[in-house]
């Protein structure tokens, strides 16, 4: 089917035709179409996608006004527009004691970033070292580009190994620390980062260090705080952040990195030359500004995901300590069967991550009205598939 004026405008549209679909601007689905094939869904039947840790109520309406606003200028090229993407390093500092424009460096979503920083940072003779199963951007990239890859077996708790991560850093081009961590949505806490990042520049003080923090603005953990004064203050140390999870835009490709000023100039050799399109800086400057929507987001996820953590628990599943917007359950089973089950039933999970593909499952946390419908097809699911939770119950 062509894609013609009319049908692009009906898919970009709410259908009262009043305002921007967010289901679009989030993007809704997208990441698990690139980790594995379309799973199948019954036809018109409807679909909960909890598979891809997207905000599933998209940007606010704020958001959504400033981008719509902007249409007019999508003809002008990102540097021709009144609101060009050299304001976004100066409007990200601004947000953050100390920092200056020349701290930031803008890209379509931090996942350009991360591509970037192990072109830029890592070769054959300079090993990239991560923790296993993490994000897997800088990992593949590392091996489309020929550069050897440590990778670092997680705890019993599956958090990031800290001590063996340290030792793999010895040498190495570049360390990714991804915090929480991706898929299992476990943390650690600023003392420990603080401490990880002294011993990993005393060992190897030539290795760059990149802490992602995709999902910052969902983590309620006491003992977290951000690296970004941290970054600001040590060379060869920048922190990753996006617009794609709290934020709610994962289809408009919009991330950005801040730390030590000549690491960020680095990053900004390889950046792709205005990668963010003018109505995306609109809507970028309109989201940066409204912290209020963020912190309404953080207590919607947090109650969300108490009620999904429970129903796993009352099922007799646990999970890890999840300070995230997914959860990562051990449904000691393989999740291949468990997810096609769930997929014939409407509801998409997350993928497979080696080497927990044969115990765990990763969940997106979707509304809650999403949440309470997953949960009915997961007693189902569970209940048929194997007994084992319910034989614990009876013990």
């Amino acid at each position: 089917m062509s894609l013609t004026r009319r049908r692009l405008f009906q898919r970009l549209v709410t259908p009262d035709a009043n305002q921007l679909n967010p289901e679009v601007v989030s993007d809704r689905g997208r990441e698990a179409r690139v980790g594995f094939a379309e799973q199948a869904t019954p036809a018109g039947a409807k679909v909960v996608r909890i598979s891809s840790n997207e905000n599933p109520l998209g940007p606010g309406q704020h958001v959504l006004d400033a981008l719509v606003g902007k249409f007019p200028e999508a003809g002008r090229y990102p540097f021709n527009a009144t609101q060009h993407e050299g304001t976004l390093p100066a409007a990200i500092a601004a947000k953050f004691p100390g920092a200056k424009a020349e701290n930031v460096v803008m890209g379509a979503g931090s996942g350009e970033i991360l591509t970037n920083a192990v072109r830029a940072f890592t070769s054959a003779a300079k090993p990239l070292a991560t923790p296993w199963p993490s994000f897997e951007n800088p990992t593949d990239t590392a091996r489309k580009i020929g550069t050897p890859v440590r990778q670092v077996k997680l705890t019993d708790r599956l958090q990031i190994d800290i001590e063996k991560t340290i030792d793999a850093s010895k040498g190495a081009g570049l360390v990714f620390f991804c915090n929480p961590n991706n898929p299992t949505a476990t943390v650690h806490g600023k003392a420990t980062v603080a401490d990880f990042v002294k011993r990993v520049r005393a060992a190897s003080p030539d290795t760059i260090i990149l802490i992602d923090e995709a999902y910052h603005d969902y983590v309620t953990d006491p003992n977290y705080s951000s690296a970004v004064d941290l970054a600001l203050s040590t060379p060869n140390v920048f922190v990753t952040r996006t617009f794609s999870k709290a934020f709610g835009m994962a289809g408009l490709r919009i991330g950005y990195a801040i730390g030590h000023a000549p690491t960020i100039r680095r990053l900004n050799d390889f950046k792709l030359p205005y990668g963010i399109g003018t109505p995306h800086i609109a809507a970028m400057l309109a989201g940066l500004n409204n912290p209020a929507h963020i912190e309404q987001e953080r207590k919607r996820n947090t109650d969300v995901k108490a009620f999904t953590l429970k129903a796993f628990a009352d099922l007799g599943f646990t999970a890890t300590d999840s300070q995230s917007n997914f959860i990562f359950v051990n449904l000691k089973r393989p999740a291949a069967p468990f997810r096609d089950a769930c997929a014939a039933a409407g509801v998409l999970v997350g993928r497979d991550f080696p080497p927990y593909e044969k115990t765990h499952c990763r969940f997106s946390i979707g509304t809650m009205a999403e949440m309470q419908w997953a949960v009915d097809v997961f007693r189902k699911v569970l209940g048929t598939t194997t007994t084992t939770a319910s034989k614990e119950r009876r013990r």
